[in-house]
């Protein structure tokens, strides 16, 4: 079978995109098998421009380098676009327009297997640009049709300074993990049918054994679907 080239904006942080690494060749061996493994690019950015640029709001120099990093992907031989966050699908549009190559963006397949499974009301945790802005709960609501609940301002806060002060250093607190259950449960007080772990990061921090819910790791389902789009026949 032929693959197509999976082409990672990674670095954001390295911690997941080693996870991504991980995954799709895993998954890939799985559904070749022998010693197969996946075609894959990465081009890894450095977290500290990022996350400043993030925290001072500038948007369009965050842009130009996602801009940038899906350029070099595409001339390297990249058949499509994987960027392994979730923050940075704010800019998804700014990286279709500046290629050829499609976006595989991490809301859709997200949102599929949440609606597959029967659950039209969820819980969504992430930072604080993913929780509070619209491009990413706007595409949850608008093109799948769920009804989307963030944690409260206070909550919030928590689960954004757990995520740049822990988990993108790789530090697992249990205490940090015991907050998260926590406001994962007032979530499913709420209402939620099921929770979407909407930052790449938090999958290193909590499981299913912390939500009475189900919960739905983006990491993983990302990375399955640019499996699923590698192998399918052109």
């Amino acid at each position: 079978m032929t693959q197509k080239t999976i082409g990672l904006i990674g670095g954001m942080s390295w911690e997941s995109s080693a996870e991504y690494y991980r995954i799709i060749n895993q998954e890939t061996l799985k559904r070749l098998g022998g010693v197969h493994s996946a075609r894959s690019l990465m081009l890894s950015v450095d977290f500290d421009e990022i996350e400043q640029l993030q925290h001072a709001g500038e948007w369009d120099r965050l842009a130009d380098l996602m801009r940038d990093a899906a350029l070099h992907l595409e001339r390297g031989g990249a058949d499509f676009i994987v960027l392994c966050t979730n923050t940075m699908h704010r800019l998804a549009d700014a990286i279709t327009s500046s290629v050829r190559i499609p976006l595989l963006h991490i809301a859709d397949p997200t949102a599929e297997g949440i609606k597959t499974a029967g659950f039209t009301r969820v819980g969504l945790l992430g930072t604080a640009f993913t929780m509070e802005q619209d491009f990413y709960k706007g595409r949850l609501q608008s093109r799948h049709g769920l009804e989307v609940i963030v944690p409260e301002a206070d909550d919030r806060k928590i689960v954004h300074e757990v995520i740049y002060r822990e988990l993108i250093l790789g530090r697992i607190d249990p205490a940090s993990r015991q907050a998260y259950r926590t406001i994962i449960a007032r979530l499913i007080d709420q209402g939620a049918q099921a929770v979407i772990l909407g930052c790449t990061e938090i999958m290193l921090l909590v499981s299913q054994e912390d939500s009475a819910v189900p919960l739905f790791d983006t990491t993983t389902i990302h990375a399955i679907a640019a499996v699923d789009h590698a192998l399918m026949p052109d």
